[in-house]
């Protein structure tokens, strides 16, 4: 039997399972964080997701046990603060707009690369289709109003930092593996934990808040990385990408289910041309040698 063989049929069912999990898990703790921001602001909550998701993320992995032995500290550094740039600008934007459309407005970064990576004349369809999504997104608001460009910005920086996060992440995972996620969110938090106490003060470990800055940890670390790290390997790496792909109508889900956010039917066309732009790049990319890497998943 193939290898390729060995992906199919029930073999492939529990991997999409848990990347389906694992993006409900992501969207979920975006959803409790935002919950977090009257207390401490979208800063305060970043940096106990990142302080939080570096303690559960580095008992899970432990990556000190395989460390090379020259590693590229350079590209770590980066990669770390393409991490902390991400979610603090992710936090950001969702304080200002419904995690659906900040998440899909995000996700125009790992497209962006996508699309701009092959030059193909297909990916032009899917750069016309993601923009005039995006579009739809900014267009109007819920409530009759223009949307606010603050959150946009916020959620584009997002989107870049994510871009940033991809291109560096896949070299070092070559290096450091299964690892890279762990080492990459503890530098992130080194970097946002500062910023998180001048905004917040002794606030950020106020007593009441530690069991949903937990809550959030473990829906956006701890639960959606052991899930990926179990899928990656077991299906093909275009598969894994057109089902991340996904991700932002899981954000439209959970924003509605635990924050009462409402989208105009305008709102969600445009999320889904988002998601049919980033499947389709996705799906037409050519097939890439080696599996996918955990830089490809969402970082929110």
């Amino acid at each position: 039997m193939t290898q390729n063989d060995s992906r199919k049929g029930p073999g492939i069912l529990l991997p999409i399972l848990a990347v389906v999990s694992a993006m409900a898990a992501f969207q979920i703790g975006a959803a409790f964080a935002k919950n977090l921001f009257p207390s401490i602001g979208p800063q305060g909550a970043a940096a106990l997701r990142l302080l939080f998701g570096s303690i559960m993320l580095l008992a899970l992995v432990r990556p000190w046990r395989n460390w090379p032995k020259n590693p590229p500290l350079l590209s770590l550094a980066g990669l770390g603060l393409a991490m902390a740039g991400a979610i603090q600008m992710f936090y950001l934007a969702i304080d200002h707009l419904p995690l659906g459309i900040a998440i899909a407005i995000q996700f125009l970064g790992p497209l962006a690369i996508a699309v701009f990576g092959s030059r193909r004349a297909i990916d032009l369809v899917w750069a016309a289709l993601a923009a005039a999504g995006v579009w739809c997104l900014v267009a109007i608001s819920s409530d009759g109003k223009p949307i606010d460009l603050a959150g946009v910005g916020w959620a584009l920086g997002a989107a870049v930092s994510w871009a940033s996060y991809i291109l560096l992440g896949r070299r070092v995972t070559s290096v450091f593996g299964n690892s890279t996620a762990a080492i990459a969110v503890s530098i992130a938090a080194i970097v946002i934990l500062p910023i998180g106490f001048a905004h917040a003060g002794m606030a950020l470990f106020a007593p009441e808040l530690i069991p949903l800055a937990l809550a959030v940890a473990l829906f956006s670390a701890a639960i959606p990385f052991s899930l990926e790290f179990f899928a990656m390997p077991r299906m093909p790496p275009r598969v894994f990408a057109v089902f991340m792909s996904l991700e932002p109508s899981f954000g439209v889900l959970f924003g509605f289910l635990i924050l009462q956010e409402r989208l105009t039917p305008f709102q969600i066309a445009g999320i889904a041309m988002v998601i049919a732009a980033a499947a389709g790049a996705a799906w037409s990319a050519r097939p890439r040698t080696a599996p996918s890497s955990p830089a490809d998943a969402p970082l929110t």
